[in-house]
């Protein structure tokens, strides 16, 4: 009898339950229940997948089915893959609740909550060091992505009124960005018919936007080029200030003015508070072809999904043509998001840590994020089995940039209120103590590789395995190939966040290194059965499966009685099992 390849898990089920249903000769009717355990949903039924059923269902019997199903979930504090905060404290939490009902787009009826993001805009606008004379503007977004989408909506505009007024046309499009990118950017050019210009990345370049090549891929239709400040592969800062030196060299050639959207979505919440800064060079608004910054609230703005920031540097970056005046629910509004209802009470969290955290205390949490960061690189590169592409561990190659860095007490973190005593504070600091001052910037991330001697000594050995029986210890790290153009070279990574502790990356540690002593020890074969089969998913079954499965029977039944006299002969023969059974299975 030959074994099916595919089956459907579902089918079988229902098959088993109505065998059950019929010999008990019991109905699908729901009965009255003592615990959410005692329902029809229990046992007899399973819960509605794809159509609303007929009747409703007792409340605790519905959260018991979906609590339990979704402890099949990874667990958020152990999910190393995601940028995104897990975590907020108890006060924040209670705000969080307390006003889950209040909608972002109902501005005249809860000014409160409105006024509260203006102020976290101006917050932000003077972080990220707004010019005196400027008046900022920009808004709250349901995440990076929005955001992204609205400074290269701006950026688009702005480069079309031009071209019109100029009496060209404004047909050809296109906007720079590495092939590092978040996907969001991609989705913008896609989205809004702007030619990707997507340039290779390389070692050379630290796996980012590449300047050389920034300059070779300029033109009148480049409406501006996205620059990250922290790659999601490596956490490298790319440079903002050499590429906007390019831009300048450009414009004094050929007349043509090019500005720069910052996708700080991570860093705009890092690089102002460390010590490092991005290592003596400018990224933000200190920068006049840096016009538009956005930032997410939920990374290491501390603050749960769902909120991001778009800050223009003058409101004549943001053109008229993109704000809608509306006239809804008794007031006058003006809008510029894609989004229109949209949750407020993470605006509000995001206020709240602002003030309760300060600039010291968000200082202190990056602080030790990156700290932690840099015990993690060294214990993995102790091991002598891995080694980092992220290079937040070694110092920097500047060392005369760090050293002033160090000093520095970040006048666009304060505000412009940082008093010469709270400088020597900062200087202080620095002097007695280990900070990121001391090694190259970038973003809490640790990427790191197989060294080239261990995989030629085990080159049966994958990292997607490695990954896979981490993550059968509810670690959740994932391995991916870097870039297009270095897709050959395939990286783990963790993001370290402020809830990864001291004693959790020990934990980490040891489980890494009983994984890959596990896996040192197997042979080639031992590993075939998980390779490939990353993350445990299964392929859905499909109708050609089924068919297939049909086929099989067929030829099975056919063959049925020659297989038993087969048997039967067989049955006198004595067998041992060649091998034993194979350490993958058990």
């Amino acid at each position: 009898m030959s074994l099916s390849r595919h089956v459907d898990p579902e089918e079988i089920v229902h098959h088993l339950k109505d065998i059950k249903l019929q010999e008990k000769g019991s109905s699908s009717q729901r009965q009255n229940h003592l615990t959410p355990y005692t329902s029809s949903y229990a046992s007899q039924e399973d819960i509605p997948k794809y159509k609303i059923p007929e009747d409703g269902t007792p409340g605790d019997t519905v959260y018991a089915m979906l609590r339990d199903e979704l402890d099949l979930d990874g667990r958020p504090n152990l999910n190393m893959a995601s940028f995104v905060n897990t975590y907020i404290e108890e006060n924040a939490q209670k705000l969080f609740v307390e006003n889950l009902g209040k909608n972002m787009s109902d501005m005249d009826e809860y000014p409160a909550m409105i006024s509260f993001s203006e102020r976290c805009v101006s917050i932000l606008a003077h972080l990220w060091g707004v010019q005196k004379g400027e008046k900022a503007i920009g808004t709250a977004t349901v995440g990076s992505s929005e955001a992204v989408h609205l400074g290269g909506l701006a950026m688009k505009r702005r480069w079309q009124e031009k071209r019109w007024a100029e009496g060209k046309d404004a047909y050809k499009p296109n906007i720079i960005m590495g092939a590092n990118a978040q996907v969001a950017l991609e989705k913008f050019a896609r989205y809004f018919d702007v030619e990707a210009r997507i340039l290779p990345v390389s070692a050379k370049s630290n796996y980012c936007l590449d300047p050389d090549l920034v300059k070779e891929n300029l033109d009148e239709n480049t409406i501006g080029v996205f620059i990250i400040l922290g790659s999601t592969y490596t956490g490298h800062y790319e440079p903002v200030e050499e590429i906007h030196k390019i831009l300048d060299d450009f414009e004094s050639q050929t007349g043509i003015d090019i500005p720069i959207h910052v996708d700080a979505a991570s860093g705009g919440f890092v690089a102002p508070f460390t010590y490092a800064k991005t290592g003596g060079q400018k990224w933000n608004f200190e920068l006049p072809r840096v016009k538009s910054i956005n930032v997410s609230g939920h990374k290491y703005g501390l603050v749960t999904p769902g909120v991001g920031w778009i800050v223009w540097r003058d409101e004549s970056f943001l053109p008229k043509h993109l704000v809608f005046e509306l006239h809804y629910l008794g007031g006058t509004e003006y809008s510029y998001t894609l989004n229109f209802s949209r949750p407020g009470a993470q605006v509000i969290v995001q206020y709240y840590n602002l003030i309760h955290l300060g600039f010291q205390g968000y200082r202190d949490v990056v602080e030790n994020c990156l700290s932690n960061a840099r015990l993690l690189s060294k214990a993995l590169e102790a091991t002598g089995w891995y080694t980092c592409v992220s290079d937040i561990h070694r110092p920097p190659q500047n060392k005369q940039a760090a050293s002033l860095t160090a000093g520095s007490s970040g006048e666009e973190g304060k505000n412009e209120q940082s008093s010469s005593e709270s400088q020597n504070d900062d200087q202080k600091k620095a002097e007695r103590e280990e900070t990121s001052a001391d090694y190259t910037p970038g973003l809490p991330v640790v990427s790191f590789r197989f060294t080239d001697e261990f995989q030629k000594e085990y080159p049966h050995v994958k990292q997607e395995t490695v990954s896979l029986l981490m993550r059968a210890r509810q670690w959740i790290i994932p391995n991916y190939a870097l870039p297009p153009n270095e897709d050959q070279t395939e990286i783990l990574r963790v993001v370290v966040r402020e809830s990864f502790s001291f004693d959790l990356i020990d934990k980490l540690v040891t489980d890494l290194v009983s994984v890959t002593e596990t896996l040192m020890e197997n042979d080639e074969v031992d590993l075939s059965v998980l390779q490939g089969h990353q993350g445990g998913r299964r392929r859905p079954v499909t109708k050609e499966d089924k068919k297939r499965q049909k086929e099989e029977r067929k030829r099975e039944e056919k063959g049925k009685g020659e297989e038993k006299g087969k048997r039967e002969e067989k049955k006198e023969e004595k067998k041992r099992m060649g091998e034993g059974i194979h350490r993958s299975v058990c």
